[in-house]
């Protein structure tokens, strides 16, 4: 599962900020949630725990959808 999608189920995030903000990623090539983090629209506790997750999705333990 990618990184906005997972922000995203969180709640941390809308579509509509995902959508924008993969858009201004594209042009600066930087990571998507540095950018978040650095507008101010998730904590960095919030991007380590969807960091967290993704890892543990990619590497088949995850067991809650």
């Amino acid at each position: 599962m990618k990184l906005g999608q997972i922000l995203v189920r969180q709640g941390a995030i809308s579509v509509s900020e995902l959508e924008k903000k993969l858009h201004t990623q594209a042009q600066q090539m930087k990571p998507l949630g540095r950018l978040f983090v650095s507008e101010g629209h998730i904590t960095t506790t919030q991007l380590d725990t969807a960091l967290q997750e993704q890892y543990w999705r990619n590497h088949g333990y995850w067991v809650i959808n």
